[in-house]
């Protein structure tokens, strides 16, 4: 069954090569608990298994062996998922995971550079639209410049860089549109001062590498070869080692985070920031509301009635 469950989500659900190794390492995790002897399983011993006790006791097995609560449920997670194909085949009457009580988490807040730092950094490349950097720059490191804009200016995913084309791009609507997780369309506006660097980006793609097409890939290799996923961790590790302001992890997904922190305290709202960065759910966005704090405290300074005049009160 869990072969034939694994092909269900790589084939028709259409999940990510990564999401699929990790529902199948954790299946695999779950039965190797219940059955530690056994070489293979028959669907009735898969069945079996799938009991609240058994779930139970496989979550107090992985809390024992020191996995985070995050990772637990991550687990419940998948395995939820599985139950519930299981339901619809009419394996199962009911989902068990359900019943499971997850361990509580301790939400992490997101990293996320200041927007000062940000704003050095770019500046200091020159990607103004003026034609500077496209002219002066060597195209490994203008590339690299790039893909530091167009992660902070959009706030895609490091993936969504990945395989980003040239034809996404909309000059005239001065868009991106982006396939996202699940294979959800969206599209992310983008400042004219960007676009205007974009084009001229596009036009030194072309003189580098004039067998590419214009519906190839937005982003390449010094040897004009696809990106591929670890090769921007090392672009915006290589942009960001050593320059001031910039302590801590340097990776992609910061960048996403700190657009979204940024917006939200410049006063974008969040279904607007959900819908740019492609979330499914408003919760996930919510976790950048720890941010705007020093937004809330100037809004509640603004408008308390004990406030005036720097808090001294006079009639």
């Amino acid at each position: 069954m869990t072969e034939e469950f694994l092909r269900y989500i790589e084939s028709e659900r259409r999940y990510s090569a990564r999401t699929c190794a990790i529902y199948r390492d954790v299946l695999e995790s779950f039965y190797k608990f219940q059955y530690p002897e056994a070489d293979a399983l028959t669907e009735g011993q898969e069945k079996e298994a799938l009991k609240y006790s058994c779930l139970r006791a496989y979550t107090a097995y992985c809390l024992e062996n020191g996995l985070s609560a995050r990772t637990v449920n991550l687990h419940l997670s998948a395995l939820s998922s599985y139950c519930r194909w299981l339901v619809r085949q009419g394996v199962l009457a009911s989902n068990p995971v359900r019943r499971v009580i997850r361990p509580k988490e301790h939400r992490r807040l997101p990293e996320f550079y200041t927007e000062g730092a940000l704003t050095r950094l770019l500046d200091s490349k020159g990607l103004d639209g003026s034609g500077t950097a496209s002219s002066q720059m060597s195209f490994h490191d203008y590339r690299n410049a790039m893909i530091m804009l167009i992660l902070y200016t959009t706030g895609m995913r490091r993936s969504e860089i990945v395989s980003l084309r040239c034809v996404d791009f909309d000059p005239d609507r001065r868009v991106f549109t982006v396939l996202g997780k699940g294979d959800k369309m969206r599209e992310i506006p983008v400042p004219i001062s960007v676009c205007d660097e974009i084009l001229l980006y596009l036009k030194r793609i072309k003189t580098e590498f004039p067998e590419a097409r214009d519906n190839g890939r937005f982003f390449l290799t010094d040897s004009g070869a696809p990106l591929y996923p670890e090769f921007v961790n090392e672009a915006v590790h290589e942009e960001l080692d050593g320059v001031e302001g910039f302590s801590g992890k340097k990776s992609p997904h910061v960048l996403r985070h700190s657009l979204a922190t940024h917006l939200l305290n410049k006063g974008a709202d969040l279904n607007s920031i959900k819908e740019i960065l492609g979330h499914s759910s408003l919760a996930t966005t919510q976790v950048y509301t720890h941010t705007s704090l020093e937004q809330l405290k100037n809004t509640y300074l603004t408008a308390h009635p004990r406030a005036k005049n720097g808090g001294n009160y006079e009639d």
